[in-house]
């Protein structure tokens, strides 16, 4: 796994699976929104199934990332040669985790209900609305992720 901590490709000091992981979490609204289109149109199982793999694929860049830290070295080693200073690279990272925990536990609330509305018919239908709802708050949080993940990444590495 010594790949992981080459260098990466998006011209900063950040190892391979820093850049890897940014970028998958920059696109994630994207695709998260173009899964939300698919419902639009009406393709309700083709919405679910994007959704759902979207997160399970989430989840699993999120395992890469947390293993990439760790055995790089963790927060310290990442922010020891970083532009800004301690104090405030700590700041951008626990607010970041903070969004990044809250919006996981919901989106992971918002699927599971949604799976099973689904399996019942309940979706489209009855619980359209309670899954709107809920969704748009997933989709805030994601893009919300997104940009302090991206923060993060550029208060560390740039």
């Amino acid at each position: 796994m010594d790949y992981m901590f080459s260098s990466g490709f998006l011209g900063t000091r950040a190892p391979l699976f820093m850049d890897v992981v940014t970028l998958i979490v920059a696109f994630l609204p994207l695709l998260i929104y173009t899964g939300i289109m698919f419902a639009k149109k009406g393709a309700y199982k083709l919405h679910a199934f994007a959704q759902n793999l979207i997160y399970v694929v989430s989840v699993i860049v999120v395992l890469y990332f947390e293993y990439g830290v760790r055995v790089g070295g963790g927060f310290d080693t990442f922010v020891s040669d970083a532009e800004v200073s301690y104090t405030y690279a700590l700041f951008v990272l626990v607010f970041h985790i903070a969004i990044a925990l809250s919006t996981f536990v919901y989106w992971t609330l918002t699927l599971f209900k949604a799976n099973i509305w689904f399996k019942h018919d309940a979706i489209p239908g009855k619980m359209s609305d309670n899954h709107k709802l809920m969704a748009i708050k997933s989709f805030v949080g994601i893009i919300f992720t997104s940009a302090t993940g991206i923060w993060v990444y550029i208060s560390l590495f740039m």
